[in-house]
């Protein structure tokens, strides 16, 4: 009851800092830095409930991500429908083509899925790449429109921008949270423990790592949405395997497979890179290594390894409890 207890005091402690920043931390900058973040853990989440909740890795991920930002763009800048409407339209459009592609690459597993899902990443890179006409090409899409007012809240200032993107990452993030601990949630993690003896229970494999897959492309496709409306301008490299390899390194960093990895990963390797932005041209050389280490020593990532300290800690007490008892 007091670790519960412990989790909730420590969740609405980073809610109420999160809700604080623009106040503890008014630089412009700084929050243009953390509503990125906060887009990247949108995405990070999608990927986590593949990788992490059925153990298939997708390296389309952001592929899919691009298709989300490519599909906003493409509605506001070629099309008559409105800013809102293509923002809920755009990851509709990409969950649909996700399916799709899923439909086909879950026929696949384990080593052959991921081989599978890179060729698709790259395939979307090239089209979007080479499409000139529909997607700019290397010249990249421009005049996206800025965030238009939602009733009478104004979005035009770097702060509501922030709390924007805040209050659709604490929506997608609860999601994911309702979703793990709901019967879905339990059946994916039966999948990824043992696919076999999933399928000797009665369990749907197929229809389940579809559905995860969806939730996955939905969930790329929000963010997706939301970089195109935060940046504004879109270039193909938003579907490049540098973009794959980062949101992967969140995921790893943070914790595959855990709700709060996606967060700490994430916030931790980007607030890193800003600091250290004079090794931008040598980050793999530095984020490739690190990936190596966590994946050999840590695998289930920062998350894991602090959690299992305090289980730990928490059995070492347990064990002295009991050998006082006996002397007593």
């Amino acid at each position: 009851m007091s670790m519960l207890m412990n989790k909730r005091v420590i969740i609405i402690f980073f809610i109420l800092l999160a809700l604080l920043f623009p106040i503890i931390m008014p630089n412009s900058y700084y929050l243009y830095i953390m509503a990125l973040s906060f887009i990247w853990i949108i995405a990070v989440y999608g990927l986590n409930i593949v990788a992490g909740y059925i153990g298939y890795l997708s390296l389309a991920h952001a592929g899919f991500f691009a298709i989300g930002a490519y599909a906003f763009g493409l509605l506001t800048t070629k099309t008559e429908i409105g800013f809102w409407p293509a923002f809920i339209l755009a990851p509709i459009i990409t969950t649909v083509i996700g399916t799709l592609i899923g439909l086909v690459s879950l026929r696949t597993k384990e080593h052959f899925f991921a081989i599978y899902t890179l060729c698709v990443g790259y395939i979307i890179y090239l089209v979007i790449d080479k499409w000139e006409s529909l997607t700019g090409g290397v010249r990249g899409l421009i005049g996206i429109p800025a965030l238009p007012d939602l009733g009478p809240i104004s979005l035009s200032t770097p702060t509501s921008q922030y709390y924007f993107v805040l209050f659709i990452m604490f929506g997608m993030v609860f999601i994911a949270y309702r979703l793990v601990h709901s019967l879905v949630g339990r059946t994916l993690i039966a999948i990824r423990n043992s696919e076999t003896l999933a399928l000797s229970l009665g369990i749907s494999t197929t229809k389940n790592k579809l559905l995860s897959f969806m939730l996955s492309t939905f969930y790329a496709g929000v963010a997706g949405t939301l970089y195109a409306s935060f940046i504004r301008f879109l270039g193909p490299e938003i579907s490049s395997t540098t973009i794959m390899f980062d949101l992967l390194t969140y995921l790893i960093v943070g914790g595959i497979g855990t709700l709060s990895g996606p967060i700490i990963g994430t916030l931790l390797i980007v607030w890193t890179s800003q600091t250290l932005q004079f090794l931008q041209d040598y980050r793999m050389l530095i984020f490739g290594p690190l990936l190596t280490l966590i994946i050999i020593y840590s695998p289930r990532g920062i998350f894991g390894f602090i959690s299992g300290l305090f289980r730990n800690r928490k059995a070492g007490k347990k064990v002295a409890a009991v050998q006082v008892e006996k002397q007593v």
